[in-house]
């Protein structure tokens, strides 16, 4: 039995993160590995208390769960799983395998500065990568010369996938979490709000967050969701939106395994992952977003053609396919060697969705009345109650400003 220690963040309530982590630590364990877990100490929690909160909150249950990345004991293959804990990895002083679970490109989280460059210094450091999904491993050969396998986004197919119970409505549902600024929550709403202007019958659900966000147009929020209740709501609506800027999210994939089509933004970091048949990459503006939208809800054909197409694909990446190659990977480094180098391209090789965005076509949905949002980034020094009241007079002199224009 070998020993694998894991740098795990302080735990954040609904983290699809955090949930990607413990699973992939929980199936070592399960294929005979002891997995011995490291949570960040931000002060706010007891080591005693962790076990029992990571079984609350993910539904996993390790019997080695520490507080703090100071006492990492002696261990055959360490993760860094975040890019500030890759240097305590590097830095460790014994021998180990050192590897590095990378989720995301986390310099993108961060205004260019201090914070951006230390992350990108992270790859430097002579850890392995293994990588969700094609892109990351393909940038991170392409853009730092770094060697790195992946595995596939999948999905737990027994638990995303078609109710024959649940009728379809003409709803659109939102990934919306003000709180992550790489899920670009204001280019989302701004979408969905051209879309219910032109199109108010649709029904808007938002969900993700307990952040309610400051939205204008008749919309649902329905906050944190178990995954049951997702799968459902997948089920019920036309399309789904889901916007990354850093790397594709899990969710889309598991969208798509309910069967239903999904529209994202055209950037490097889509192109890799999605199938071209079953989701539609627009440019990141508000209009080209919205005439996707439009296009997927106002034929039905073609949504039940992405729907088909999203599903077929999956079923072909269950969730043990994707925690399989994981685990290749890790056993070909536990015995000295190192995991084959794959020729990684782009997947999606479709044109993105365009619409003119100077048109007068879009001049009715009330953009002249829009403020461009404040830099947060230069924001970041100050502590988040200020942060929280700028905030709120910024949404609030928005809405005036609406109201007289």
């Amino acid at each position: 039995m070998t020993t694998i220690a894991w740098l795990i963040p302080s735990l954040l309530e609904g983290s699809g993160g955090h949930r990607t982590i413990l699973q992939h630590a929980d199936y070592l364990r399960q294929r005979g590995h002891r997995c011995m877990l490291y949570v960040e100490d931000n002060g706010a929690m007891s080591g005693s208390s962790l076990r029992k909160t990571i079984r609350q909150m993910f539904g996993f249950d390790f019997e080695d769960v520490r507080l703090g990345w100071s006492g990492v004991k002696p261990a055959d293959m360490v993760f860094a799983t975040i890019w500030y804990s890759a240097r305590f990895v590097r830095d460790l002083p014994f021998e180990t395998i050192r590897c590095y679970f990378v989720q995301d490109f986390e310099a993108q989280f961060n205004p260019m500065g201090d914070a951006y460059l230390m992350a990108e210094n992270s790859y430097r450091y002579g850890l392995y990568p293994i990588t969700i999904g094609r892109w990351m491993t393909a940038m991170l050969g392409n853009e730092f010369k770094v060697e790195s396998t992946y595995f596939d986004f999948c999905a737990d197919l027994g638990l995303y996938r078609r109710l024959p119970d649940v009728q379809r409505e003409k709803a659109i549902c939102f990934i919306y979490q003000p709180e992550k600024f790489r899920r670009c929550p204001e280019l989302g709403i701004e979408a969905l709000g051209i879309v219910k202007h032109f199109m108010p019958d649709v029904k808007i659900y938002l969900y993700g967050s307990r952040s309610a966000g400051r939205v204008w147009f008749a919309h649902e929020n329905l906050g944190l969701l178990s995954l049951e209740e997702c799968n459902r709501l997948y089920n019920r609506c036309t399309v789904g939106l889901c916007i990354s800027a850093t790397n594709p999210s899990r969710i889309p994939f598991e969208m798509m395994a309910a069967g239903l089509p999904v529209v994202e933004v055209y950037r490097e970091n889509t192109l890799y992952d999605f199938p071209e048949e079953a989701i539609l990459l627009c440019e990141p503006t508000p209009e080209s977003l919205a005439k996707g939208l439009m296009e997927r809800l106002s034929s039905q054909k073609d949504a039940e053609v992405g729907g088909q197409a999203g599903t077929r694909f999956m079923q072909a990446r269950p969730i043990g396919h994707g925690l399989e190659q994981f685990y290749s990977g890790v056993e070909v480094l536990l015995a000295g060697g190192k995991p084959p180098k794959r020729v990684v391209g782009p997947m999606y090789r479709q044109p993105c969705l365009v619409a003119e965005a100077n048109s007068q076509q879009w001049a009715s949905d009330g953009s002249a009345a829009r403020m461009p949002l404040p830099d947060y980034g230069r924001l970041s020094f100050l502590p988040p109650v200020p942060r929280r009241i700028i905030r709120f007079l910024y949404y609030g002199l928005r809405r005036l400003r609406r109201l007289l224009l």
